[in-house]
């Protein structure tokens, strides 16, 4: 595999370098891999934190900045961060409000926060979680007991982000992540096999003509695997699997993700059959977001994720935000 690095080794301190030279409203901790928005902490406001294994970017590096998280801390590639980065993070951030940990459903990740909280609680940080598990492919997989966290993270990041924004305590901004999280539903397909530096190949075996349903932002198995099919089949499929579990009654954000390796004409054409599914279900649609934003390094394959809202947080998703992987209003 020809990948564009240098060595497997450095993968993430040389992705770090180049954020931190990309974007100087960002100070970046190469060492102790933490990324914090440079004025932060910031007065009166809830500190948002995030992060999980390098290999899903723009998710969570990406997304730091005003509107959205405070900090985060990459771990290794499909590796969760360790607790230190966590408590490090914590303290950056905090202003005296409160942080507030946003957790992806992943054992590695759930077992590091919630030990890096009760580290900062003993350092004097009030600290609450909320876990996303948006994922409605499979109950268990390789790596998590229960629902995936997928692209759901991304609308729980900008709305609570927006909200913390707005000088909202530590108690609504938990409230507004776990009701944007019970709002969420997400299915991905995978119709490549991604390559991490350190394998070298892939990952996993998907056949030429064949597509995984339902796979994992690590490439974790989904419910089957099937012939190729139209990107109109996949829409008609992924819609009504999301559909069957979230019923929405009222509008909802649509994100159409790409999983790293597929271009936007393919997304777009993509996001097309998806609003014709959606139209027939009569399903309304307030905001749509195409793009590469909860990555899986270089497969080839997309996600849906349907977050159904009201008013409050249609205006939320709508307030500005200034991130390297997300910005509008600023």
């Amino acid at each position: 595999m020809k990948m564009l690095i240098n060595v497997a080794e450095t993968v993430v301190a040389d992705a770090l370098r180049g954020l931190a030279a990309s974007h100087p409203e960002l100070t970046v901790d190469i060492e102790n891999r933490v990324i914090v928005r440079r004025d932060a902490p910031v007065a009166d406001k809830v500190g948002l934190v995030s992060g999980g294994g390098s290999g899903h970017e723009p998710l969570h590096s990406g997304f730091v900045g005003h509107g959205m998280l405070d900090a985060a801390c990459p771990g290794e590639v499909f590796t969760s961060p360790v607790p230190d980065q966590m408590v490090r993070a914590a303290a950056a951030v905090d202003s005296g409000n409160g942080v507030l940990f946003i957790v992806k459903n992943y054992t590695g990740d759930v077992l590091n926060f919630d030990m890096a909280a009760e580290l900062a609680e003993d350092e004097g940080i009030t600290v609450a979680k909320v876990l996303v598990n948006d994922d409605v492919a499979v109950t268990d997989s390789l790596y998590t007991a229960g629902r995936r966290g997928t692209g759901g993270t991304l609308f729980v990041e900008k709305i609570a982000g927006a909200a913390a924004e707005e000088g909202a305590p530590l108690e609504r901004v938990e409230a507004i992540a776990r009701r944007v999280n019970d709002s969420s539903r997400s299915f991905g397909v995978a119709l490549s096999p991604c390559s991490t530096p350190a394998k070298g190949g892939p990952t996993f075996d998907l056949p030429a003509g064949e597509l995984e349903l339902g796979v994992g932002i690590h490439g974790e198995p989904g419910r089957e695997r099937r012939a190729m099919m139209t990107s109109r089949e996949i829409a008609d499929y992924a819609v009504d699997v999301v559909l069957e579990d979230l019923r929405p009654d009222s509008p909802v954000l649509l994100l159409v993700n790409g999983m790293g390796a597929t271009p936007q004409l393919e997304l777009y054409g993509f996001a097309a059959e998806v609003h014709r599914v959606l139209g027939e279900r009569q399903v309304a649609v307030a905001r749509t977001l195409v793009g590469n934003y909860v990555t899986s390094l270089d497969m080839a394959g997309a996600s849906i994720t349907l977050c159904q809202v009201d008013e409050d947080l249609l205006r939320l998703w709508d307030a500005p935000v200034r991130t390297a992987g997300l910005r509008w209003g600023c």
